[in-house]
């Protein structure tokens, strides 16, 4: 791991998270332009969420990332991401997120930690692997199962 490739990384990171809370901020799927994140993903960017999850299975390309974020609103009435903390960067990185949520369905609150796998290829994020600590009280309180 170079430290160019190190800075780039964070570079995209930070940038693409801040992008996300202004894409959230301004409405969301449905309301803001994605655009304010695509330029931070792969046109193929693969994302794969655990199936056991409401919003899950695997997410292709832009307009998938769209679809994602549509299922993520209709599944939760507030995700806030509290805590991050990069773990390693480079051509992976590894990011360790804290998380208050609360369902839409059920109005469920939980706090939990997501580790996400990121890997970049030519200065763009192409996949996005995270782990979810607790994947089974995420898909309760989302279903009030």
């Amino acid at each position: 791991m170079t430290t160019s490739s190190t800075t780039d990384s964070l570079t995209i990171l930070t940038g693409m998270y801040r992008a996300e809370a202004e894409y959230l901020a301004a409405g969301g799927p449905g309301e803001a332009s994605f655009g304010l994140l695509a330029p931070f993903f792969a046109p193929d960017v693969v994302l794969h969420q655990a199936e056991a999850l409401p919003f899950g299975g695997t997410w292709r390309g832009h307009e998938g990332l769209e679809a994602f974020f549509l299922a993520m609103s209709r599944a939760w009435e507030v995700f806030d991401m509290t805590e991050q903390e990069f773990l390693a960067t480079g051509e992976t990185a590894v990011v360790l997120t804290q998380v208050r949520a609360r369902a839409r369905a059920t109005g469920h609150e939980l706090g939990f930690p997501i580790l996400q796998t990121i890997r970049f290829e030519e200065g763009r994020i192409s996949e996005v692997r995270p782990f979810y600590w607790d994947s089974h009280a995420v898909a309760v309180a989302c279903a009030g199962l």
